[in-house]
C-alpha cells in the first residue's frame, strides 16, 4: 500500500515538465492570440502580462478583453467579475477530482497546484494517476511549465500585435474554440456522456441569439449540469 501513497519528488517534477511538451503548440498559439488582442485593445504590457501571470485563465482572459474598458464603472466591474467566475467555475470540478491525490499534501503546495491547474495539465496528471502513478511532482511540473510557456507567449504575442493589424484575417479569432475542441477529444467516452455537452452548446447558442450580454455562458453551463443529472 505504501507504493500507492501520494508523494513528491524532483524527478517527478522533471517528468511532469516533459509530459507537458505536447500541449505547447496549443498553449503558445492561444497565449499569443491573447497577447495580440490585448495589445490591440489598448492594454499596457504590464496589464497583459499581469493577467497572464495572476489570472492565468485563457478563456476568461479572452472574454474579459471583450468587456475591458479604459474607464471603469461599477456595472462593468460586476459584469467582468461575474463572467470570469462563471467561465472559471469549471475549475472547481477539476480541482475536486484531484482531492484523493492531494489530500495529504502540504497546503501551500496544494494551493500552488490548484492555481496552476489547466485542462491540459489536468489531463496529463489524471492519466498518470489512473495508470497508478502517485508522484505529485508530475502535476506541479506540468503546471509550472505550462504557466511559464503561457507567460512568455503572451509577451511575444503582445509585440506581434503590431505586425498583425487584422487578427481575423489570419484566423486568430478561432484559436480559442479550436484549442478547446481539441481538448475535448481525449474526454470522449461515447454519445451518451456527450449529451450534456450538446445540450449546453445548444442552449448557449439560443441564449446568445435571443438575449444580449453574457447570460448565454451561465445558461449553457446550468443546462449542461441539469442534463447530466437527468441522464445519470
Amino acid at each position: 500500500m505504501s507504493a500507492l501513497r501520494s508523494h513528491f519528488s524532483l524527478a517527478g517534477l522533471g517528468q511532469g515538465a516533459r509530459a507537458a511538451l505536447p500541449a505547447f503548440p496549443g498553449f503558445i498559439m492561444f497565449a499569443m492570440a491573447f497577447g495580440t488582442a490585448a495589445s490591440q485593445k489598448g492594454l499596457s504590457l504590464a496589464e497583459a502580462l499581469g493577467l497572464s501571470a495572476f489570472v492565468y485563465a485563457g478563456a476568461s482572459q479572452m472574454v474579459g478583453l471583450e468587456i475591458w474598458q479604459r474607464v471603469w464603472s461599477p456595472t462593468t466591474i460586476l459584469t467582468i467579475m461575474t463572467v470570469t467566475a462563471v467561465v472559471n467555475s469549471r475549475m472547481i470540478l477539476l480541482g475536486a477530482t484531484l482531492h484523493p491525490w492531494l489530500k495529504d499534501e502540504p497546503k501551500p503546495r496544494t494551493a500552488l497546484n490548484l492555481f496552476l491547474i489547466t485542462e491540459a495539465g489536468w489531463l496529463i496528471s489524471t492519466r498518470y494517476h489512473s495508470d497508478g502513478g502517485r508522484d505529485v511532482g508530475i502535476l506541479l511540473g506540468s503546471g509550472l511549465t505550462l504557466w511559464a510557456v503561457w507567460f512568455v507567449a503572451t509577451f511575444i504575442g503582445f509585440f506581434a500585435g503590431a505586425l498583425v493589424p487584422e487578427p481575423t484575417r489570419f484566423g486568430l479569432d478561432l484559436v480559442m474554440p479550436i484549442f478547446f475542441g481539441a481538448m475535448l477529444v481525449p474526454l470522449w467516452k461515447g454519445p451518451r456522456p456527450a449529451l450534456p455537452w450538446l445540450v449546453a452548446g445548444a442552449v448557449s447558442l439560443v441564449f446568445h441569439a435571443l438575449v444580449p450580454g453574457y447570460l448565454f455562458i451561465l445558461a449553457g453551463a446550468l443546462a449542461g449540469v441539469v442534463a447530466g443529472m437527468l441522464i445519470e
